[in-house]
C-alpha cells in the first residue's frame, strides 16, 4: 500500500477515535477510508474493529477515572455484547446492507428529531426514571439488539447506546457516553473474535491505526469530560446528520 494511503488511514483512525470517544460513530470516518484505500469490504470491517477496540477501551478507562459509569447496566450488557456482536458479524455477509440502511436512516432521523425537540434531554441526570424494568430493558437493548447491529453493520452504535441510556435511565450525556464505551468495547471484541478467527484482519495495518485511534480517543474523552453535556449534544447531532447523509448517499447515490 502506498505511503500516502497509509498516512490517510492513520489520520482517519485518529479522527475516528475522537468521534467514538465523544458520541460514537467513528466508523463513519475509518471504514470508508479503508475501502477508499482498496481494502475489501470484509477485511475493512475486520480491521476497523481491530483498530476501534483499542481506542474504545482506552476512552472507557479515561471516563471511568473521572465520570460516573452505570456499572449495573454497563457490565452485564458488555458481557452479552461480546456474544451478540460475534453473532452479528457471522451474519454480516448474509444480510444485504441495502435492506438495513433505510431502517437505520429512519432511526437516526428519529434520534436527531428527539434530541432537537427535547433540549433538556441529557443535560442533567434524571434518576427518577430509573426502575428495575427500565434497567433490564437497557441491558437487553444494549447488550443484545444494539450489539448485534454493531456486529452486522455498525455505523451509529455508540450513538444508539447513548440515546438508550439517556432515554431509558435518565443519564446525562457524559455519563451515558462513559457507560456506552464499556459496552462498545464488548461489541468490538465480539466482532473482532469472529473476524480474527476467519483471517479477515489486516494485523500490521490495524496496529498502526490502533495507535492513532487511541490518541484520538484520549483527546475526545478528555474534551467531553471537560466541556460537558452541551458539547456532547452538539457533536451527537453533527454525527447523526453526517451518518444519515452518508447512508443516504450509499443507498441512493
Amino acid at each position: 500500500m502506498p505511503l500516502e494511503q497509509v498516512l490517510m488511514l492513520l489520520v482517519a483512525a485518529a479522527g475516528a477515535g475522537w468521534v467514538d470517544a465523544v458520541v460514537g460513530g467513528g466508523g463513519l470516518l475509518q471504514l470508508p477510508a479503508l475501502m477508499v484505500a482498496g481494502v475489501a469490504p470484509v477485511e475493512a470491517m475486520a480491521t476497523n474493529k481491530f483498530s476501534s477496540v483499542f481506542g474504545t477501551a482506552s476512552a472507557a478507562v479515561t471516563y471511568t477515572r473521572t465520570t460516573k459509569v452505570d456499572r449495573p447496566v454497563a457490565l452485564p450488557a458488555a458481557g452479552l455484547a461480546v456474544l451478540s456482536a460475534a453473532l452479528g458479524a457471522s451474519g454480516a455477509a448474509a444480510i444485504s446492507a441495502d435492506v438495513l440502511r433505510p431502517l437505520v436512516m429512519v432511526i437516526l432521523l428519529g434520534v436527531a428529531a428527539f434530541v432537537t425537540l427535547r433540549p433538556a434531554m441529557g443535560a442533567a441526570a434524571r434518576p427518577q426514571l430509573r426502575t428495575r424494568a427500565r434497567v433490564v430493558t437497557a441491558v437487553l437493548a444494549a447488550g443484545i439488539a444494539i450489539a448485534f447491529y454493531d456486529g452486522i453493520m455498525g455505523p451509529g452504535t455508540g450513538t444508539f447506546l447513548i440515546i438508550a441510556f439517556t432515554a431509558l435511565l435518565g443519564l446525562d450525556f457524559v455519563s451515558a457516553s462513559a457507560s456506552a464505551k464499556i459496552i462498545n468495547t464488548g461489541t468490538n471484541v465480539g466482532a473482532l473474535l469472529f473476524f480474527g478467527w476467519h483471517g479477515h484482519v489486516l494485523w500490521a495495518l490495524g496496529l498502526g491505526m490502533a495507535a492513532c485511534n487511541i490518541a484520538g480517543a484520549q483527546l475526545g474523552a478528555r474534551m467531553a469530560i471537560r466541556r460537558g453535556t452541551g458539547f456532547v449534544r452538539i457533536v451527537l447531532l453533527c454525527v447523526v446528520v453526517a451518518m444519515v447523509s452518508r447512508l443516504a448517499w450509499q443507498q441512493f447515490g
